[in-house]
């Protein structure tokens, strides 16, 4: 198997990974055969994956545009995978030039690619930790260098909480975050759903199946285990929905089913 040069050392290329494959479906160009193969395979049972990623990027956009507007120019992106154009900060930056952002992720290609992207930035960097082991990033040298967390943040969760069990305890990593942010911060949230999938969830678990064998499970959680995440935020309009029901720049474009698949919110912290 050629070893692509962009590959960091140490990486076992036969492995796929969560962030590649999304990487993958954005048609991004940092990924293994072994992840292509994997994003073919769950695409048999789903085929507008790529449809649903470029909902929950166009949804991250837009909130962290909101964030901005609401005087929110802290940024905390954990599970940001692999950066591709139009990531938070390039948006965060366009809407105010002070704004900092930190990128949090386990994916030792993510994170070095992050790296590379963020070479020459001053008020954008990358850690590289898990969501499951919320000390380790409230603790990171970066985190303190380049958040104030006396001031509000907006804490990003776009696409991660799905791969978090129930016996990993997100609602505890989620809540050791939050009491970790000041009042007025914001949660930028968006998480997978057999609510609102144009398919049969007999079919659309075909695509968890093989989540499940690249041993990254897929948790497809229901509106009220979903909603249990906002614990201790107040929903911003228009609350819990689908990714292009959140605050649309232009009319909501129906024509793609897919894009409605899963939920999206914005909660702030009392």
């Amino acid at each position: 198997m050629e070893r692509p040069a962009w590959a960091p050392p140490g990486i076992d290329i036969s492995v796929p990974s969560v962030s590649r494959i999304y990487d993958y479906y954005l048609g991004g160009s940092h990924n293994f055969e072994v992840d292509r193969e994997a994003a073919r395979k769950a695409m048999e049972f789903m085929p507008g994956l790529p449809k649903v990623m470029q909902a929950n990027r166009a949804f991250m956009r837009r909130a962290v545009r909101y964030a901005v507007a609401e005087g929110v120019t802290q940024f905390l992106d954990i599970g940001s995978g692999i950066p591709t154009f139009g990531n938070v900060h390039e948006v965060a930056r366009a809407a105010d030039p002070e704004s900092r952002v930190l990128y949090v992720d386990h994916d030792p290609v993510a994170v070095a690619h992050s790296r590379a992207v963020l070479a020459d930035e001053d008020r954008a960097a990358v850690v590289n930790a898990d969501l499951r082991k919320p000390h380790d990033i409230i603790a990171a040298p970066e985190t303190g260098d380049l958040l104030d967390l006396d001031r509000p943040v907006a804490l990003l969760l776009v696409a991660v909480l799905h791969f978090v069990a129930d016996a990993d305890e997100p609602e505890r990593a989620l809540a050791e975050l939050r009491d970790a942010l000041a009042p007025g911060s914001l949660l930028i949230l968006t998480h997978a759903s057999y609510e609102g999938i144009p398919l049969s969830q007999e079919r659309a678990s075909g695509t968890v199946g093989v989540y499940n064998e690249i041993r990254n499970p897929l948790i497809m959680r229901t509106r009220d285990e979903v909603t249990r995440f906002f614990d201790g935020f107040e929903m911003v309009e228009p609350g819990l929905v689908s990714m292009p029901e959140w605050r649309p720049e232009n009319p909501v474009d129906q024509e793609d089913p897919y894009a409605f698949s899963g939920f999206a919110g914005v909660g702030r912290k009392r």
